[in-house]
This record gives C-alpha cells, sequence and structure tokens, in this order.
C-alpha cells in the first residue's frame, strides 16, 4: 500500500508540475517550436538521472519521484534514461536502435492514428 502512495503522490505532483509549466509557456509568443514540450522533456530528463544517480535502491523515493512524479511529467525521461543506461553497460549499438526504433516507431504510430482519427 506503502508504494501505491508514493506513486500516486509523485504522479499527481508531476501532473500538475506539467501542466504549471505548459500554462507559463502558452504565454510565450509564437508557436514555431513546442517550447513547453521541449522544457518539460529537458528537466524531466535532468531530473531523472539525478534521481538515478543519487537515489540507489530507496524503493520508496525511486517510485516517488522517478516513476511517479517525472512518469506523470514526462515519459520521455524514462525513454532517456533508458538509452543511457544501455550505453553504460556497454552496449552502445543497442542504446542506438533503442532510440531510433522508438522514435520511428513512435512517429509512424501517430501518423497511423492520425490516419484512422480522421475517418470520422
Amino acid at each position: 500500500m506503502k508504494n501505491i502512495l508514493f506513486l500516486a503522490a509523485g504522479g499527481v505532483a508531476g501532473t500538475f508540475a506539467r501542466y504549471g509549466l505548459s500554462v507559463v509557456c502558452a504565454r510565450f509568443p509564437g508557436r514555431a517550436f513546442p517550447v513547453g514540450t521541449f522544457l518539460v522533456n529537458a528537466s524531466g530528463c535532468l531530473l531523472m538521472g539525478f534521481c538515478a544517480a543519487k537515489l540507489g535502491t530507496r524503493e520508496g523515493a525511486r517510485l516517488l519521484l522517478m516513476t511517479g512524479f517525472c512518469g506523470a511529467y514526462t515519459t520521455f525521461s524514462a525513454f532517456s534514461l533508458e538509452i543511457v543506461e544501455l550505453a553504460r553497460a556497454g552496449r552502445p549499438l543497442q542504446a542506438a536502435f533503442y532510440a531510433a526504433a522508438s522514435v520511428a516507431a513512435g512517429t509512424i504510430l501517430v501518423s497511423v492514428g492520425y490516419l484512422y482519427g480522421d475517418r470520422g
């Protein structure tokens, strides 16, 4: 039960943090570059790396901050952490393949989703 509370608390905080940053970024002039998404992804990656290095095996803290907060704030941070961990484990080709395959699959599947969604 304690783990669920850690996840829930982190998830709620991450959701509100993402929303708050998006509200602030919506005030920026122009829409040529998705500033809000970029800042969420970049700051989430910074926090994920810091937590991965500092929290060790402290399960409650990892659930609260990494899975809960960062997971709700941005899944890009988990994706980026997995790439770094593959590379740090001496598997740079697997890391590169995972990154390229994930971006390609995500882009293709969003396009497919748009095609089906637009068919009304």
